[in-house]
C-alpha cells in the first residue's frame, strides 16, 4: 500500500508485480480483471467449479463486458448486481445466457464494490473502490484487494452477496430487450429487502440469511407489455 501512495505523490512505480497483491489502476487493474474473468472460463471449460459474483455502481468497459460474454459462453454463471449503468445485454442466446442482471436501488446508497470468483473451488474474494467503467480502469488510481480473512469472506459472499441476490422487493431484472422489470414474492412467500435484513443483521447478528425466507419471485410484467395487455383487452 505504501507504493500506491507513493504513486499518488508522483513516486512512479512500474512493473506488473509492483503492487501485488493490490491490483492498482491505471497500471494492473484492468488486466487482472480481463485474467480473472478468463480464468473462471478456463475452469468451466475444464470441468471445475466456475462462477463470478460481481457488485459495482455501473458497468461499461467494453473489453470487460466482451471477457464477460465469452466466459458465460464457456459456461460460468455470472450475476451481476449492477446499481447504475449496464452496456451489457444479459441472457442473450448464444451471447450471454449464463449472465443475469439485476439493479437495486433502497434507502441507502449503494457504493460498495465486491467481487467473488469461484476459481475451481478454491474461491477468492477481493473488494476496493473501481466500478468496471473506462474511467476506473484506465483513468484514474482505484485500488482492488484480495479478501485472505475468512471471516470477512464468508460474510462477503453469504450475508452481503447473497441477501442482493435474493432480494425480491427493491430488485429489478435486466432482460434481453435492455429493460429492466421489477421483481415480486411469488404467492405466499415472505419479501426479502437487502437493506433491511441487513439493517436487522447490524441490530441482532445472531440473525442468519439461511433463516430468513427466500423468497420465489416472479418478475411482473413491464410497461410495454402491461399497455399491450391493455390495448389487447
Amino acid at each position: 500500500m505504501l507504493r500506491v501512495f507513493r504513486y499518488l505523490t508522483a513516486g512512479w512505480e512500474t512493473g506488473a508485480d509492483t503492487y501485488r497483491p493490490l491490483l492498482v489502476a491505471p497500471v494492473t487493474l484492468d488486466k487482472d480483471t480481463l485474467a480473472l474473468i478468463a480464468r473462471e472460463a478456463a475452469h468451466a471449460q475444464n470441468g471445475r467449479p466456475a462462477r463470478i459474483i460481481a457488485k459495482m455502481n455501473a458497468l461499461l468497459d467494453s473489453p470487460t463486458i466482451d471477457a464477460l460474454y465469452a466466459a458465460s459462453q464457456s459456461g460460468v454463471e455470472i450475476d451481476l448486481i449492477v446499481r447504475g449503468m449496464c452496456s451489457l445485454r444479459a441472457g442473450v442466446k448464444g451471447l450471454s445466457e449464463k449472465i443475469r442482471v439485476r439493479s437495486i436501488i433502497g434507502r441507502f446508497l449503494e457504493h460498495s464494490r465486491i467481487f467473488w470468483f469461484a476459481n475451481g473451488g478454491n474461491e477468492e474474494v477481493f473488494a476496493g473502490s473501481a466500478d468496471w467503467m473506462p474511467r476506473n480502469l484506465h483513468e484514474r488510481c482505484e485500488v482492488v484487494f484480495p479478501v485472505v480473512d475468512n471471516v470477512a469472506k464468508r460474510r462477503l459472499r453469504h450475508e452481503i452477496l447473497e441477501c442482493y441476490l435474493r432480494d425480491s422487493v427493491k430488485a429489478r431484472i435486466l432482460r434481453p430487450d435492455d429493460q429492466y422489470v421489477r421483481l415480486r414474492p411469488s404467492a405466499g412467500d415472505d419479501p426479502l429487502s437487502a437493506q433491511d435484513w441487513l439493517m436487522q443483521h447490524a441490530l441482532h447478528p445472531e440473525t442468519q440469511l439461511d433463516a430468513a425466507p427466500a423468497a420465489k419471485s416472479a418478475v411482473e410484467a413491464s410497461p410495454r407489455e402491461m399497455t399491450a395487455k391493455s390495448t389487447a383487452q
